[in-house]
């Protein structure tokens, strides 16, 4: 893992570059943990002493950045070297931002892409790394999916931009999709709602099957991805298989309880499809905690709030409740959840409380230990 001195430096530093590129490789093909925190510059970014120049108008976020790349690349033999220290005290947009990709437009494409390179591979500084990756953003090559990727995991920082950057193009899909398999957090937000702008079909099956991975962000884009992938024609069709029923479970129980943050399944209009869909293929399943836990939380939802709230009229509802309650009954079914759930567990107390008390379920009788 190659190490750089920064101008200021008080010794050798790890670029953002190599850090990340350790984190991968430790973790091929999952998010590296914690975003790869800390990073190897958080001694010169402690929030307690470093504070960047904010602007009262918003809208001028980026220009002194800009101002610095068009001084830059207005000197003929100024080297990408020269800009390992600009940025640090500018407040360095993380997303697209107008007034750089202008200034990027500005310049000789083939330097600004090279600048790019050198920045997003040589920075030891967040700040430069991502005004690396905004100059990459504006205009890349084949040949850089491989750097966008490799910064992009560390995506609470880098995402945005590089997801950005890979959008933008047709050949940037397959690594888009690549790097939505190996982000968390904000991160995966910011590239499961680009993979659902792109209409790409070769993301479609695992958006269907994988786009949720539990987090509460989630919420942020389960509607869009049930919209964009076409839910509703997939869970009604020839090719159901345990991975797309699993997900639409989620995708459902997650839209159920995401109201202020994304599409609840009241603004869903497939909802009674999907719904219906997904219990007749629940009822054909083996029995597995998730499940138990996703449908009585669907269930829930349905049974405690008026038909409109699901995007059901009152005899769909009904029945819908009917044939959830109809598998989670089931004895199978209370015997796998007693399992494997811990009764002394904070989350087991909040579920009794606030799914059994509603739904008068024979299985929380069952978990409970009550005759």
């Amino acid at each position: 893992m190659s190490e750089t001195t920064g101008p200021d430096s008080s010794g050798p530093r790890t670029t953002l570059f190599a850090h990340a590129l350790h984190l991968h490789r430790q973790h091929p093909d999952s998010p590296v943990p914690r975003d790869g925190e800390p990073y190897p510059d958080d001694d010169l970014h402690d929030r307690r002493r470093w504070r960047p120049r904010a602007h009262k108008d918003r809208r001028l976020d980026g220009a002194d950045v800009a101002a610095v790349l068009d001084k830059h690349f207005s000197t003929l033999d100024a080297s990408p070297c020269d800009l390992a220290d600009a940025f640090h005290d500018l407040d360095v947009p993380i997303h697209h931002n107008e007034h750089i990709a202008a200034a990027a437009l500005r310049a000789d494409r083939q330097r600004v892409r090279l600048t790019g390179r050198w920045l997003v591979r040589h920075s030891t500084d967040r700040c430069a790394a991502t005004v690396g990756l905004a100059l990459l953003a504006a205009d890349w090559t084949p040949e850089d999916i491989p750097l966008i990727q490799t910064i992009g995991l560390l995506s609470h920082r880098f995402g945005p931009l590089a997801t950005e950057a890979l959008r933008r193009r047709r050949d940037g899909r397959e690594a888009l999709l690549w790097l939505a398999q190996r982000v968390a957090g904000w991160g995966r937000v910011y590239v499961i709602e680009a993979l659902c702008r792109s209409g790409a079909h070769t993301s479609r099956s695992w958006l269907l099957r994988h786009a949720c991975d539990g987090d509460f962000l989630n919420g942020y884009f389960a509607g869009q991805v049930a919209t964009a992938a076409h839910l509703h024609e997939a869970i009604v069709g020839s090719e159901v298989d345990d991975d797309l029923v699993d997900h639409t479970g989620r995708l459902l129980k997650i839209m159920a309880g995401c109201s202020g943050m994304g599409m609840t399944l009241e603004h869903y209009p497939p909802a009674p499809v999907v719904l219906a869909a997904h219990v007749a293929h629940l009822a054909r399943q083996a029995p597995t905690v998730d499940r138990y836990v996703d449908a009585a939380t669907i269930a829930d939802h349905l049974a405690a709030n008026t038909p409109d709230r699901s995007g059901c009229t009152t005899g769909q509802r009904d029945e819908l409740v009917r044939e959830y309650l109809a598998v989670l009954d089931r004895r199978d079914w209370s015997d796998t959840a007693r399992g494997g759930l811990d009764p002394a567990s904070e989350f087991f107390a909040w579920f009794v409380a606030n799914t059994a008390a509603r739904l008068h379920l024979q299985a929380f009788t069952d978990l409970t230990g009550d005759d």
